[in-house]
C-alpha cells in the first residue's frame, strides 16, 4: 500500500454517530488496530494488508467509547472568520489576496466581536469603508454573516468528498 493512499480521508464518528471529524487513513487503521474504533462503512476494492493480517480500507469508522467534546461553539478568531468567508471579500467579491477582518458597524460606533458583525474584507474595501458603516459608504455585503455550527468546519476540512459520508454529515 502506498503512503499516498494512506493520506486519504476518513470520516471519524463519535459512539452515538456525531461526526467528529476528518482523519487520515493511516490514523484510523491505527485506532481499528488498537481496538479503538471499528469499520461503519468500507472501500470493497481495497484492503490493507501486513504480514500476519488484511483490514478493509475505511471510509467510515466509529469511535468504540464515546468521547465528550464541551461544544462551547465555535471559537470567534481571525482565522475562523476568513475560512466561514471562504478567504473573500464580502463586499466586491474578490478571493484571496490582502485580506482583512472588518466590522459592519465600527467599534467606534458600538459594534462588536461577534459572528454576526465581522466580515473578510479586501484592503481596499476595508479602507474605503472606513469608520462608516456599509449604508453609509454605499457598500452591500454579498451575505449575511452568521455563526457557523462545528459541522461548517468539518466540511471545510474534506478534500475529497465520499457519497457514503453525507447521511452521516446530514446531507442527505
Amino acid at each position: 500500500m502506498s503512503a499516498t493512499v494512506l493520506k486519504r480521508q476518513v470520516l471519524i464518528l463519535n459512539q452515538n454517530y456525531e461526526p467528529l471529524s476528518v482523519i487520515t487513513a493511516r490514523k484510523a487503521v491505527i485506532l481499528l488496530f488498537l481496538g479503538k474504533a471499528e469499520i461503519i462503512e468500507k472501500y470493497d476494492h481495497l484492503r490493507i494488508r501486513s504480514i500476519s493480517m488484511s483490514l478493509p480500507f475505511p471510509s467510515i469508522v466509529r469511535l468504540s467509547h464515546y468521547v465528550r467534546i464541551p461544544r462551547k461553539g465555535v471559537v470567534l478568531s481571525r482565522r475562523n472568520i476568513l475560512k466561514r468567508d471562504s478567504f473573500t471579500c464580502q463586499y466586491c467579491g474578490t478571493p484571496g489576496g490582502q485580506l482583512t477582518v472588518d466590522h459592519i458597524i465600527p467599534r467606534k460606533r458600538g459594534g462588536r466581536d461577534t459572528w454576526e458583525n465581522l466580515v473578510c474584507a479586501c484592503v481596499q474595501c476595508n479602507n474605503r469603508k472606513g469608520d462608516r458603516s456599509p449604508e453609509q459608504a454605499g457598500m452591500k455585503l454579498l451575505s449575511t454573516p452568521r455563526k457557523p455550527s462545528y459541522l461548517f468546519f468539518i466540511y471545510q476540512d474534506i478534500k475529497t468528498m465520499d457519497e457514503r459520508w453525507k447521511p452521516y454529515l446530514y446531507l442527505t
